[in-house]
């Protein structure tokens, strides 16, 4: 659903990165309000012997399924209500995105709090029927990242290019629609389980819930959505485009967190989530190692680089995630909720961090850098437990591997001996070369060179027409070659550009560009 929706929102309000911005926060920000209030409404119903969670969750399914039908339909509205209204709102504005943005919560919001209700209602049914089950949250989250890796890809590269956008939303409704009937079907089959109930009535809340707990789900999932951003610039040199940097760099990250989550529940069997592990201090040098699989020194395939850099930390995150939530909620879907709606709300705040503050300051390399500096401080802060405790040397060894990292790794932009470097929350723009071999490359891709092609895109229509040219526009600004030649003819000339810092080199290209 978040792929299919974030198309057709941009279809609707534009391409740009605050539409993204909005989606991606819309969802998330609904996901961790679902499970929070679903988690609260659960431990009433336990002391009041509500409706069998079961059936609650059935519900909630059906409903998500019937968004593959209202949720195209909403957002028709919204692009007519936009393309026929008399307010004089400039494109991009804050007026724009003000309006856009509520749009987008009245559309997605109720649709993403029923999915994030899921977990909460899954855990309490689990309890229900398996009382000294403790550690749910992290079976279900095994299930649920495994069906995540399968619904990013095979609706980007399959589903769509065979059905389209609305015909692979049935599919997924028809999934949801399976879903209910199954798991109607399983509580009917249990209704002898429901004579059980005032077990959970008087159950008490789980000891050992810990503030600290918390505090680790919100930076690691703060630290994790800011890398994914700050990974796709790095990458994308390598990979070719941003679109498909993106859909492998969600595969990997999927893959990785399944890997790690299948971990901690062969570990979980043996041990008590309460039990430290050595996941803790191997964060902070996972962290460091995309700046190793983005040298352009070091010779790999893009996707290659892509893996290695990234599953490890996502392999470690997903261990240390599931752990976290079963050590403080301890099967309680009450305190699940509130947990895992914590860490997604790290979520939003990461990609807001690096795409609007760290890129544009630090760059990508930097960037990493700051956010790796608290999973490095972790290593020593959350100690493993005895019989496996840091010794001196282990401290020695990751101090220095991280500082080998930090230190002769180089970014992807030093392979430009000369040139301008100009960063924004869009993208890292070079401008390099000399003479006629100069090059304009965003994120590490070649745009163009300065070549008299792009003057006769100017020359020629404007010699065709058979009246006086008054105005013209340029989609994509580019090296600027195209508008200053439309300038020359002593007309208006307006140019489009998506990137903010393609401008700001204008006058390397041209001397009187500025």
């Amino acid at each position: 659903y978040e792929v299919i929706w974030l198309r057709l929102g941009m279809a609707t309000f534009g391409v740009t990165t605050p539409v993204v911005s909005l989606f991606v926060s819309v969802f998330m920000g609904g996901l961790g309000l679902g499970s929070w209030a679903a988690g609260a409404w659960m431990r009433r119903t336990e002391r009041t012997r509500g409706a069998d969670p079961l059936r609650l969750y059935a519900m909630t399914e059906g409903l998500i399924g019937v968004s593959a039908i209202t949720v195209p339909v909403e957002l028709g509205w919204a692009r007519g209500f936009l393309a026929n209204s008399r307010t004089d709102w400039a494109f991009a504005s804050s007026q724009y995105f003000g309006i856009a943005a509520l749009w987008i919560v009245a559309i997605l919001l109720p649709w993403c709090l029923c999915m994030g209700a899921t977990f909460p209602l899954a855990m309490a049914a689990i309890r229900r029927r398996v009382p000294e089950e403790e550690a749910s949250f992290s079976r279900l989250y095994l299930a649920n990242v495994l069906g995540a890796v399968v619904g990013a890809l095979l609706p980007a590269y399959v589903l769509i290019e065979l059905f389209g956008f609305r015909n692979t939303l049935k599919v997924g409704a028809a999934a949801n629609l399976l879903v209910c009937a199954t798991a109607l079907a399983l509580s009917l089959r249990s209704e002898a389980a429901r004579s059980q109930d005032h077990t959970f009535a008087t159950a008490p809340k789980p000891a050992g819930s810990s503030g600290a707990d918390l505090g680790l789900l919100f930076l690691t999932g703060l630290a994790s959505l800011a890398m994914e951003i700050v990974w796709i610039r790095q990458f994308t040199p390598y990979m070719g485009t941003e679109v498909y940097t993106f859909a492998w760099i969600l595969g990997c990250y999927l893959i990785g967190t399944w890997i790690g989550s299948r971990s901690y529940r062969l570990w979980v069997r043996q041990h008590d989530p309460s039990v430290q592990t050595l996941a803790w201090a191997l964060l902070g040098v996972a962290s460091l190692l995309p700046l190793l699989m983005s040298d352009p020194r070091v010779p790999m395939v893009g996707w290659l680089r892509v893996a290695l850099g990234i599953m490890p930390l996502t392999g470690l995150l997903g261990f240390v995630t599931p752990q976290l939530v079963d050590r403080y909620s301890r099967g309680d879907p009450d305190l699940a909720g509130k947990a895992y709606a914590v860490n997604i709300v790290g979520c939003i705040a990461g990609p807001l961090l690096s795409g609007f503050v760290l890129l544009p300051v630090l760059g990508e390399h930097w960037s990493v850098v700051v956010l790796a500096c608290p999973l490095l401080a972790l290593m020593f802060l959350v100690q493993p437990a005895d019989g496996m405790r840091h010794t001196l040397r282990l401290y020695a060894e990751l101090a220095v591997a991280a500082l080998a990292l930090l230190v002769f790794t180089r970014d992807f932009v030093t392979i430009y001996k000369d040139g301008l470097v100009r960063r924004d929350y869009t993208a890292t723009v070079v401008a390099t070369g000399t003479g006629m071999n100069r090059r304009l490359v965003v994120n590490g891709v070649d745009i163009t060179v300065l070549t008299p092609i792009t003057k006769y895109m100017a020359h020629l229509p404007l010699a065709y027409l058979d009246h006086p040219a008054k105005k013209a526009l340029v989609i994509c600004f580019g090296m600027g070659t195209t508008h200053r030649s439309l300038l020359s003819w002593g007309i208006d000339s307006t140019a489009v550009e998506l990137l903010p810092s393609v401008p700001q080199v204008y006058g390397y290209f041209h001397s009187d560009g500025p």
